[in-house]
């Protein structure tokens, strides 16, 4: 299966996050519309521009300009000190609304992960995915990011790097050659400055050039790493998304429809999909809900979500099911015309902490064998390849697609 790669890169991270911060203290200024800073100590020698806004930059200044250098370039600049604790805080909650796409996030530092969204995309395409979580970031948590959509980490993050702030680009195998190749060599992802110049040394200008040279030259010269840069200016990388599996405080999902849908019984065979994905993560990670969020967007962008509380913290398909349903009809009137729907769980507590005996009912040990037995083939034979037939009822029966062993 191809994967599914998206870059995540918070746009100017530490003095957006500080203007995000100061507006939530009150300030009635944003400082990324104003030549603003964040550096260190004005009054030493070694204090230098962290971060700067898009108009200090109109004013010639540079990271890693001294805060003299900048003062000059700008007397009237703003300077803001860092604050990691603040940085932090913002980047945790980066990560938590990510968690809600995908349990494989790499954090490739403080202000930019991976996602691998292979087994998470519903049907739903990973561009759609990236314009989602953008949206999501920029109203829910007040900042901007650069999102590379790509089947590899390397094409991620090269896409990531393109036009900033706030876009979205898409780097495939067959955009190679006009996305990446006319680019000057030294934008390569992981291409050391040393070996710049003696790659201009051997006429290779950009990473089109580079991708056209012959590999075992590269390799006599610079050894492995030259099989490496050969490989990268091919949009060849096969690495995987390491992640460190942690255990969410809210698990969801939702999905980008690629028709408007008017008629209930074909969201309500959406919602279940949606619905068996997260309760498949939750058990996962033994974990049970008591809280169901359902959510709606309409073909004119307008959101609505409700929620409500089940009657036992449960990991349960069927019972999570009935509950976003019941919501769904709560929120449903027709002629809707639904482009998005989504389901989320909240309050989640490890299973252990809730007594064995709320277990005890026959049709709960009924359900959870059924959910065991639903997850053991998805793991065996592969997420998409094991679906539930109709819709949960009392006849709930497997129907098995296209299994190969």
């Amino acid at each position: 299966m191809e994967k599914q790669i998206l870059h995540i890169d918070v746009n100017n991270a530490f003095l957006s996050w500080s203007a995000v911060e100061m507006l939530k203290q009150g300030s009635q200024i944003d400082i990324r519309e104003i030549p603003a800073i964040i550096g260190g100590d004005e009054t030493k020698r070694s204090g230098i521009v962290l971060a700067k806004s898009m108009k200090a930059k109109e004013c010639g200044i540079r990271t890693a300009d001294t805060i003299y250098q900048a003062r000059k370039k700008c007397p009237n600049i703003k300077i803001f000190s860092s604050n990691f604790q603040i940085y932090r805080k913002y980047s945790n909650e980066l990560y938590k609304l990510l968690l809600q796409y995908t349990d494989k996030i790499e954090k490739f530092s403080i202000d930019e992960c991976f996602l691998d969204m292979t087994e998470y995309l519903m049907k739903d395409t990973l561009l759609n995915k990236a314009k989602e979580i953008s949206k999501r970031v920029k109203e829910e948590l007040g900042f901007t990011v650069n999102i590379g959509v790509a089947h590899n980490k390397l094409l991620a993050k090269m896409a990531s790097d393109f036009t900033k702030p706030d876009r979205i680009h898409t780097l495939y195998k067959e955009e190679i050659p006009t996305k990446m190749w006319p680019l000057p060599v030294s934008e390569l992802f992981m291409l050391g400055k040393r070996t710049v110049p003696k790659l201009y040394n051997m006429q290779i200008k950009t990473i089109g050039d580079l991708a056209k040279m012959d590999k075992k030259l590269l390799e006599k010269k610079f050894g492995k790493h030259g099989i490496m840069m050969w490989e990268y200016a091919n949009g060849i990388d096969n690495s995987e998304v390491h992640y460190k599996e942690e255990k969410p405080k809210c698990v969801g999902n939702s999905i980008t429809l690629p028709e408007n849908i008017v008629e209930l019984e074909k969201l309500e065979e959406i919602l279940l999909a949606l619905t068996e994905q997260v309760t498949f993560r939750l058990r996962k990670y033994n974990l049970l809900a008591k809280t169901v969020n359902v959510q709606l967007r309409t073909k004119y962008f307008e959101d609505t979500s409700h929620q409500g509380k089940l009657t036992i913290s449960t990991s349960s398909t069927k019972e999570i099911y009935e509950k976003a349903k019941t919501l769904l009809h709560q929120m449903y009137h027709k002629p809707m015309e639904i482009r998005l729907l989504g389901v989320r769980v909240d309050n989640l507590v490890e299973k252990e902490e809730i007594q064995l005996s709320l277990f005890n009912d026959k049709r709960n040990e009924k359900q959870e064998k059924l959910d065991k037995v639903v997850d053991e083939l998805k793991n065996k034979y592969g997420y998409n390849k094991i679906t539930r037939a109709g819709k949960m009822n009392a006849g709930n029966l497997l129907k098995l697609k296209d299994i190969k062993k």
